[in-house]
């Protein structure tokens, strides 16, 4: 600072802010003006605001950050590029780590190891990464399965989750085909990454909806636990999600292909054109994971949320 007693109190007129507001409770426009405001880069909406003003309240800030945290969340791109980068990261560890039977002279088909053990920690910490750095923006879903879990708890409009899983599903898609331009040859054996159901471990398709309704009710749990109970631990929000996927794709994997999401499992079965009995693969990869979120996030709800407080201090519905 240039001047004596200058503080940051008198930054107005020094920096140029983009699209900016003034707190609420904000003193005399002399003291301190417009003082946040917010930008848009790499498909990231980025927010910058003081606390609140002494005269004011985190509700009222909400009142001001809600339109501009609506407009981020109705946007596709931003949810576009999340899941995206998810599948791809998915669909690329199964393709490397997971090999389809191979045929050996003398021998027939031989099953090389496959290591769910990496897969699931490539879940664990893709969706970390993504949890911590894009949740304040979009909501951190990158799954049809937990938006429909918290479309039936009211924290979602249904206009808006709408809009989240066709996004999804794009981006699923979209990731599917990047893996497949990077791993052609040997991605075709296990179709790019897409899920399916290993019969001779699992017995049947009602077994292998199980095995993935509960892997997404443990999945959709987690979420409403840390993330969306107001008293939930949410710095801690992107691990214990992740270490949950990445557990749950540890232990179901070798059955069903561990997919817990519609998108995940969607995006490469079209790109590699399996989807085998489309029955058995809306059983098993849409409306299982339905199943499993809503049981979990209607459950959470009910027996952890609703008996807490309302209003400012609790959860309230936003659809």
């Amino acid at each position: 600072w240039d001047t004596g007693g200058d503080d940051l109190r008198n930054y107005k007129g020094r920096f140029a802010v983009p699209h900016p507001h003034r707190s609420p409770g904000a003193p005399a426009k002399g003291c301190c003006g417009e003082d946040w405001g917010w930008f848009d880069a790499g498909g990231v909406r980025f927010i910058s605001y003081p606390e609140p003003y002494t005269d004011a309240t985190w509700p009222a800030w909400r009142s001001q950050a809600a339109r501009v945290m609506a407009v981020a969340q109705a946007n596709p791109k931003i949810k576009f590029i999340v899941t995206f980068g998810l599948v791809l990261a998915i669909t690329m560890s199964v393709v490397l780590f997971v090999p389809a039977p191979v045929m050996q002279p003398g021998v027939g088909a031989y099953q090389p190891f496959q290591d769910f053990a990496v897969v699931g920690l490539v879940h664990a910490f893709v969706l970390f990464a993504l949890i911590q750095t894009l949740a304040i923006i979009s909501g951190a879903h990158f799954n049809p399965a937990i938006t429909l879990g918290l479309a039936a708890i009211r924290q979602i409009r249904i206009v808006d989750a709408g809009i989240y899983v066709v996004m999804q599903l794009a981006g699923g898609t979209l990731g599917a085909l990047f893996t497949k331009s990077l791993v052609t040859d040997i991605g075709k054996g296990v179709n790019y990454g897409a899920p399916g159901l290993n019969v001779a471990r699992v017995g049947t398709t009602l077994g292998g909806m199980g095995a993935e309704a509960i892997g997404t009710f443990f999945l959709v749990w987690a979420v409403v636990g840390v993330a969306v109970n107001p008293a939930g631990l949410k710095d801690w929000s992107g691990l214990a999600i992740g270490a949950t996927l990445g557990f749950v794709v540890m232990i179901i994997g070798p059955l069903t292909g561990g997919s817990v999401n519609p998108a995940r499992a969607f995006g490469p079965a079209i790109v590699s054109h399996h989807f085998g009995d489309a029955g058995k693969w809306l059983l098993l990869y849409a409306l299982s994971p339905a199943v499993g979120a809503v049981l979990a996030a209607g459950g959470y709800f009910w027996l952890f949320i609703q008996p807490g407080k309302k209003g400012a201090a609790g959860m309230e519905p936003v659809g």
